[in-house]
Protein backbone atom coordinates (compact mmCIF):
# COMPACT_ATOMS: atom_id res chain seq x y z
CA UNK A 1 0.00 0.00 0.00
CA UNK A 2 2.50 2.46 0.94
CA UNK A 3 4.32 1.92 -2.60
CA UNK A 4 1.27 3.15 -4.24
CA UNK A 5 0.36 6.04 -1.51
CA UNK A 6 4.15 7.80 -2.30
CA UNK A 7 3.23 8.37 -5.92
CA UNK A 8 -0.29 9.86 -5.44
CA UNK A 9 1.02 12.35 -2.96
CA UNK A 10 4.03 13.39 -4.86
CA UNK A 11 1.83 14.45 -7.94
CA UNK A 12 -0.52 15.96 -5.13
CA UNK A 13 2.43 18.39 -4.05
CA UNK A 14 3.43 19.06 -7.89
CA UNK A 15 0.14 20.50 -8.54
CA UNK A 16 -0.02 22.51 -5.52
CA UNK A 17 2.91 24.06 -6.07
CA UNK A 18 1.77 24.88 -9.53
CA UNK A 19 -1.60 26.15 -8.87
CA UNK A 20 0.75 28.83 -6.18
CA UNK A 21 2.93 29.53 -9.13
CA UNK A 22 -0.03 30.44 -11.48
CA UNK A 23 -1.76 32.19 -8.67
CA UNK A 24 1.58 34.31 -8.26
CA UNK A 25 2.02 35.24 -11.31
CA UNK A 26 -1.71 36.04 -12.08
CA UNK A 27 -1.44 38.20 -9.35
CA UNK A 28 1.61 39.79 -10.17
CA UNK A 29 -0.04 40.75 -13.56
CA UNK A 30 -2.74 42.28 -11.91
CA UNK A 31 -0.57 44.34 -9.63
CA UNK A 32 1.55 45.41 -12.51
CA UNK A 33 -1.26 46.52 -14.75
CA UNK A 34 -3.29 48.27 -11.65
CA UNK A 35 0.23 50.39 -11.29
CA UNK A 36 0.29 50.86 -14.70
CA UNK A 37 -3.04 52.16 -15.03
CA UNK A 38 -2.09 54.14 -12.03
CA UNK A 39 1.09 55.97 -13.49
CA UNK A 40 -0.02 56.18 -16.98
CA UNK A 41 -0.31 60.04 -16.93
CA UNK A 42 3.06 60.43 -16.05
CA UNK A 43 4.27 58.14 -17.70
CA UNK A 44 3.11 59.40 -21.27
CA UNK A 45 4.29 63.15 -19.63
CA UNK A 46 7.50 61.60 -19.29
CA UNK A 47 7.54 59.80 -22.77
CA UNK A 48 6.40 63.12 -24.40
CA UNK A 49 9.15 65.07 -22.71
CA UNK A 50 11.85 62.73 -24.43
CA UNK A 51 10.30 63.35 -27.59
CA UNK A 52 10.70 66.86 -27.44
CA UNK A 53 14.59 66.38 -26.48
CA UNK A 54 15.08 65.35 -30.01
CA UNK A 55 13.26 68.38 -31.51
CA UNK A 56 15.98 70.71 -33.30
CA UNK A 57 16.30 73.69 -30.78
CA UNK A 58 16.23 75.86 -34.08
CA UNK A 59 12.46 74.99 -34.47
CA UNK A 60 11.63 76.26 -30.95
CA UNK A 61 13.23 79.35 -31.77
CA UNK A 62 12.05 80.19 -34.93
CA UNK A 63 10.49 83.86 -34.86
CA UNK A 64 6.74 83.13 -35.33
CA UNK A 65 5.77 86.56 -36.70
CA UNK A 66 8.79 86.93 -39.99
CA UNK A 67 6.15 87.50 -42.63
CA UNK A 68 5.31 84.45 -45.04
CA UNK A 69 4.86 85.28 -48.95
CA UNK A 70 1.10 84.63 -50.53
CA UNK A 71 0.52 81.32 -51.45
CA UNK A 72 1.17 81.11 -55.07
CA UNK A 73 -2.31 79.17 -55.32
CA UNK A 74 -4.16 82.27 -54.69
CA UNK A 75 -2.73 84.15 -57.96
CA UNK A 76 -5.82 84.68 -59.68
CA UNK A 77 -6.41 82.66 -63.03
CA UNK A 78 -6.98 85.33 -65.65
CA UNK A 79 -5.36 87.98 -67.51
CA UNK A 80 -3.60 89.62 -64.14
CA UNK A 81 -2.84 86.66 -62.94
CA UNK A 82 -0.65 85.68 -65.99
CA UNK A 83 1.09 89.12 -65.44
CA UNK A 84 1.84 88.30 -62.17
CA UNK A 85 3.49 84.97 -62.90
CA UNK A 86 5.57 86.09 -66.05
CA UNK A 87 6.63 88.89 -62.91
CA UNK A 88 7.85 86.09 -61.47
CA UNK A 89 9.61 84.14 -63.78
CA UNK A 90 11.74 87.38 -64.88
CA UNK A 91 12.56 87.51 -61.41
CA UNK A 92 13.78 84.12 -61.30
CA UNK A 93 14.73 83.80 -65.08
CA UNK A 94 15.83 87.27 -65.73
CA UNK A 95 18.92 86.80 -67.86
CA UNK A 96 17.13 84.52 -70.25
CA UNK A 97 14.83 86.96 -71.36
CA UNK A 98 16.73 90.10 -70.79
CA UNK A 99 20.36 88.64 -70.71
CA UNK A 100 22.85 89.01 -72.57
CA UNK A 101 21.29 86.40 -74.98
CA UNK A 102 18.10 87.25 -73.90
CA UNK A 103 15.27 86.33 -75.91
CA UNK A 104 13.01 89.71 -75.27
CA UNK A 105 16.51 92.10 -75.00
CA UNK A 106 19.95 91.99 -74.34
CA UNK A 107 20.59 94.35 -71.48
CA UNK A 108 22.10 93.10 -68.78
CA UNK A 109 25.04 90.86 -67.12
CA UNK A 110 23.80 87.55 -66.67
CA UNK A 111 22.40 87.22 -63.03
CA UNK A 112 19.03 87.11 -62.19
CA UNK A 113 17.02 89.29 -59.55
CA UNK A 114 16.60 86.27 -57.87
CA UNK A 115 20.46 85.94 -57.04
CA UNK A 116 20.17 89.05 -55.25
CA UNK A 117 16.24 88.81 -53.88
CA UNK A 118 16.36 85.24 -52.79
CA UNK A 119 13.37 82.55 -53.34
CA UNK A 120 11.74 85.21 -55.98
CA UNK A 121 12.03 87.80 -53.47
CA UNK A 122 9.89 85.70 -50.62
CA UNK A 123 12.60 84.86 -48.31
CA UNK A 124 12.76 86.68 -45.07
CA UNK A 125 16.42 88.78 -44.73
CA UNK A 126 17.05 87.28 -47.83
CA UNK A 127 16.33 90.97 -49.36
CA UNK A 128 12.61 90.25 -49.77
CA UNK A 129 10.17 92.45 -51.68
CA UNK A 130 7.41 92.34 -48.58
CA UNK A 131 7.70 95.86 -47.98
CA UNK A 132 7.77 97.16 -51.56
CA UNK A 133 4.19 97.92 -52.30
CA UNK A 134 3.44 99.00 -48.70
CA UNK A 135 5.87 101.88 -48.74
CA UNK A 136 6.52 102.87 -52.57
CA UNK A 137 6.15 105.79 -53.60
CA UNK A 138 9.39 107.01 -51.28
CA UNK A 139 11.65 109.39 -50.95
CA UNK A 140 14.81 108.17 -50.94
CA UNK A 141 18.37 110.09 -50.33
CA UNK A 142 20.21 108.09 -52.28
CA UNK A 143 18.74 109.77 -55.54
CA UNK A 144 17.31 112.24 -53.34
CA UNK A 145 13.55 112.33 -54.95
CA UNK A 146 10.79 110.73 -54.40
CA UNK A 147 11.16 106.98 -56.57
CA UNK A 148 8.35 104.75 -57.71
CA UNK A 149 8.73 100.92 -57.70
CA UNK A 150 9.57 101.38 -61.59
CA UNK A 151 12.61 103.58 -60.41
CA UNK A 152 13.11 101.38 -57.89
CA UNK A 153 13.38 97.86 -60.26
CA UNK A 154 15.17 99.83 -62.62
CA UNK A 155 17.97 100.67 -59.97
CA UNK A 156 18.47 97.15 -59.93
CA UNK A 157 18.93 96.44 -63.70
CA UNK A 158 21.31 99.02 -63.76
CA UNK A 159 23.26 98.47 -60.67
CA UNK A 160 22.83 95.41 -59.34
CA UNK A 161 22.55 93.91 -63.33
CA UNK A 162 25.16 96.55 -64.59
CA UNK A 163 22.78 96.66 -67.09
CA UNK A 164 20.49 99.36 -68.81
CA UNK A 165 16.64 100.31 -67.41
CA UNK A 166 13.69 98.88 -68.18
CA UNK A 167 11.28 100.89 -70.44
CA UNK A 168 8.29 101.61 -67.45
CA UNK A 169 5.43 100.88 -70.29
CA UNK A 170 6.91 97.85 -71.22
CA UNK A 171 5.73 93.96 -70.63
CA UNK A 172 7.98 93.12 -68.48
CA UNK A 173 8.23 96.03 -66.44
CA UNK A 174 4.68 95.81 -65.53
CA UNK A 175 4.64 92.01 -64.75
CA UNK A 176 7.28 92.65 -62.53
CA UNK A 177 5.55 95.33 -60.87
CA UNK A 178 2.45 93.38 -60.72
CA UNK A 179 4.42 90.86 -58.86
CA UNK A 180 6.26 92.71 -56.71
CA UNK A 181 2.34 94.30 -55.42
CA UNK A 182 1.04 91.32 -55.44
CA UNK A 183 3.15 89.59 -53.05
CA UNK A 184 2.56 92.59 -50.95
CA UNK A 185 -0.59 92.95 -51.00
CA UNK A 186 -1.47 92.07 -47.62
CA UNK A 187 0.99 94.45 -45.97
CA UNK A 188 -1.13 97.50 -44.55
CA UNK A 189 0.49 100.60 -46.01
CA UNK A 190 3.29 102.18 -44.50
CA UNK A 191 4.47 99.03 -42.43
CA UNK A 192 7.66 97.17 -42.78
CA UNK A 193 6.58 93.53 -41.95
CA UNK A 194 9.54 91.74 -39.87
CA UNK A 195 11.97 90.04 -42.23
CA UNK A 196 11.61 92.36 -44.85
CA UNK A 197 15.26 93.32 -46.54
CA UNK A 198 18.31 92.69 -44.75
CA UNK A 199 19.92 91.72 -41.33
CA UNK A 200 21.46 94.74 -39.79
CA UNK A 201 24.50 93.96 -38.24
CA UNK A 202 26.40 95.71 -35.29
CA UNK A 203 29.15 97.24 -36.21
CA UNK A 204 32.48 95.75 -35.22
CA UNK A 205 35.12 97.83 -33.36
CA UNK A 206 37.96 96.83 -35.90
CA UNK A 207 38.39 97.21 -39.78
CA UNK A 208 37.05 94.36 -41.44
CA UNK A 209 39.87 92.54 -42.96
CA UNK A 210 39.81 91.51 -46.39
CA UNK A 211 42.73 89.05 -45.88
CA UNK A 212 40.93 87.28 -42.97
CA UNK A 213 37.68 87.00 -45.62
CA UNK A 214 39.62 85.89 -48.38
CA UNK A 215 40.64 82.60 -45.89
CA UNK A 216 37.25 82.23 -45.27
CA UNK A 217 35.83 82.55 -48.35
CA UNK A 218 38.29 79.79 -49.60
CA UNK A 219 36.96 77.50 -46.70
CA UNK A 220 33.03 78.45 -46.57
CA UNK A 221 31.99 80.36 -50.12
CA UNK A 222 34.09 78.56 -53.09
CA UNK A 223 32.36 75.73 -53.58
CA UNK A 224 29.36 77.73 -54.70
CA UNK A 225 31.26 80.72 -56.07
CA UNK A 226 34.22 79.42 -57.44
CA UNK A 227 37.94 80.50 -56.39
CA UNK A 228 38.20 83.31 -58.51
CA UNK A 229 34.14 84.68 -57.99
CA UNK A 230 33.14 83.63 -61.14
CA UNK A 231 30.20 81.59 -60.12
CA UNK A 232 28.66 78.52 -61.68
CA UNK A 233 26.98 79.24 -65.16
CA UNK A 234 23.34 76.64 -65.99
CA UNK A 235 24.05 74.14 -68.34
CA UNK A 236 22.35 76.42 -71.09
CA UNK A 237 24.93 79.08 -70.19
CA UNK A 238 21.83 81.35 -69.99
CA UNK A 239 22.11 82.67 -66.18
CA UNK A 240 23.66 81.30 -62.85
CA UNK A 241 23.26 78.41 -60.75
CA UNK A 242 25.24 80.29 -58.08
CA UNK A 243 26.28 83.76 -59.27
CA UNK A 244 29.82 85.61 -59.77
CA UNK A 245 30.33 87.77 -56.87
CA UNK A 246 33.18 89.77 -58.62
CA UNK A 247 34.45 90.42 -62.03
CA UNK A 248 32.56 91.52 -65.58
CA UNK A 249 29.70 89.49 -64.66
CA UNK A 250 29.40 90.52 -61.23
CA UNK A 251 26.81 93.59 -59.99
CA UNK A 252 28.82 97.04 -59.87
CA UNK A 253 29.91 99.54 -57.48
CA UNK A 254 26.74 101.34 -57.51
CA UNK A 255 24.81 98.03 -55.91
CA UNK A 256 23.64 98.26 -52.47
CA UNK A 257 25.12 95.10 -51.88
CA UNK A 258 28.83 97.02 -52.30
CA UNK A 259 28.04 98.57 -49.26
CA UNK A 260 29.81 96.67 -46.37
CA UNK A 261 26.88 96.44 -43.89
CA UNK A 262 24.58 95.42 -46.35
CA UNK A 263 26.81 92.72 -47.54
CA UNK A 264 27.57 91.36 -44.21
CA UNK A 265 23.96 91.30 -43.52
CA UNK A 266 23.42 89.03 -46.68
CA UNK A 267 25.89 87.02 -46.07
CA UNK A 268 25.04 86.32 -42.26
CA UNK A 269 21.33 85.30 -42.74
CA UNK A 270 21.76 83.35 -46.12
CA UNK A 271 24.75 82.26 -46.76
CA UNK A 272 26.07 79.20 -47.79
CA UNK A 273 22.88 78.64 -49.64
CA UNK A 274 20.26 77.37 -48.02
CA UNK A 275 21.31 78.51 -44.62
CA UNK A 276 18.64 80.98 -42.99
CA UNK A 277 18.33 83.57 -39.77
CA UNK A 278 17.13 80.91 -37.68
CA UNK A 279 20.77 79.13 -38.00
CA UNK A 280 23.56 80.67 -39.59
CA UNK A 281 26.85 79.24 -40.39
CA UNK A 282 29.23 82.50 -39.74
CA UNK A 283 29.80 84.42 -36.91
CA UNK A 284 29.37 88.42 -37.09
CA UNK A 285 32.84 88.90 -37.78
CA UNK A 286 33.45 86.22 -40.25
CA UNK A 287 30.71 87.37 -42.34
CA UNK A 288 32.01 91.39 -41.76
CA UNK A 289 35.45 89.43 -43.26
CA UNK A 290 34.16 87.59 -45.93
CA UNK A 291 32.07 90.76 -46.98
CA UNK A 292 35.71 93.22 -46.70
CA UNK A 293 37.44 90.48 -49.27
CA UNK A 294 34.30 90.01 -51.78
CA UNK A 295 33.78 94.04 -52.29
CA UNK A 296 37.74 94.74 -52.80
CA UNK A 297 37.92 92.50 -55.47
CA UNK A 298 37.80 93.85 -59.07
CA UNK A 299 34.22 94.60 -60.53
CA UNK A 300 32.14 97.32 -62.76
CA UNK A 301 32.52 100.88 -62.35
CA UNK A 302 29.06 102.97 -62.26
CA UNK A 303 29.23 106.57 -62.13
CA UNK A 304 27.87 107.79 -58.75
CA UNK A 305 28.48 111.64 -58.78
CA UNK A 306 24.53 112.02 -58.96
CA UNK A 307 24.24 109.69 -55.54
CA UNK A 308 23.36 110.90 -52.35
CA UNK A 309 23.07 115.16 -53.29
CA UNK A 310 22.29 115.76 -49.18
CA UNK A 311 26.17 114.32 -48.42
CA UNK A 312 24.98 114.15 -44.94
CA UNK A 313 22.78 111.74 -45.84
CA UNK A 314 25.04 109.52 -47.05
CA UNK A 315 25.19 106.06 -45.30
CA UNK A 316 28.49 105.91 -43.01
CA UNK A 317 29.64 102.92 -44.82
CA UNK A 318 29.57 104.29 -47.85
CA UNK A 319 32.79 104.24 -49.24
CA UNK A 320 33.08 107.23 -52.21
CA UNK A 321 33.41 111.29 -51.18
CA UNK A 322 32.87 113.05 -50.03
CA UNK A 323 31.76 113.23 -46.64
CA UNK A 324 30.99 115.94 -44.26
CA UNK A 325 33.63 114.25 -42.35
CA UNK A 326 37.78 113.76 -42.79
CA UNK A 327 37.65 110.34 -42.51
CA UNK A 328 38.92 108.48 -45.51
CA UNK A 329 37.54 106.53 -48.22
CA UNK A 330 38.95 103.21 -46.93
CA UNK A 331 37.76 103.93 -43.08
CA UNK A 332 34.26 104.55 -44.55
CA UNK A 333 34.52 101.47 -46.53
CA UNK A 334 35.82 98.90 -44.50
CA UNK A 335 35.92 100.82 -40.50
CA UNK A 336 35.22 101.23 -38.11
CA UNK A 337 32.55 102.65 -37.77
CA UNK A 338 31.84 103.78 -34.30
CA UNK A 339 34.31 107.03 -34.70
CA UNK A 340 32.21 108.01 -38.11
CA UNK A 341 29.05 108.06 -36.36
CA UNK A 342 30.06 109.98 -33.19
CA UNK A 343 31.93 112.53 -35.58
CA UNK A 344 29.04 113.31 -37.99
CA UNK A 345 26.52 112.98 -34.90
CA UNK A 346 29.12 115.68 -33.55
CA UNK A 347 28.93 117.89 -36.38
CA UNK A 348 25.00 117.46 -37.18
CA UNK A 349 24.72 118.76 -33.59
CA UNK A 350 26.88 121.48 -34.48
CA UNK A 351 25.49 122.46 -37.37
CA UNK A 352 21.72 122.97 -35.84
CA UNK A 353 23.10 124.78 -33.16
CA UNK A 354 24.34 127.69 -35.59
Amino acid sequence: MSRLKEPFDSQFIKLSNLIVFAASVLLLVVVSFSVALFFAPEIITWISSEKKTEKPVVSQETPSDLWVAPDESLIPLDTHGDEIRYGKDLIVNTSRYLGPKGTVKSMSNGMNCQNCHLEAGTKPFGNNYSAVASTYPKFRPRSGMVETIEKRVNDCFERSLNGEALDDDSKEMKAIVAYIRWLGADVPKGVKPNGVGLVEMAFINRPANPERGKELFSLKCVECHGANGEGIPNAEGSGWIYPPVWGENSFNSGAGLFRLSRFAGYIKANMPFLITVENPVVTDEEAWDIAAYVTSMPRPKKDLTADWPDIAKKPVDHPFGPFIDDFSEVQHKYGPFKPIIEKQKELMTMSKGK
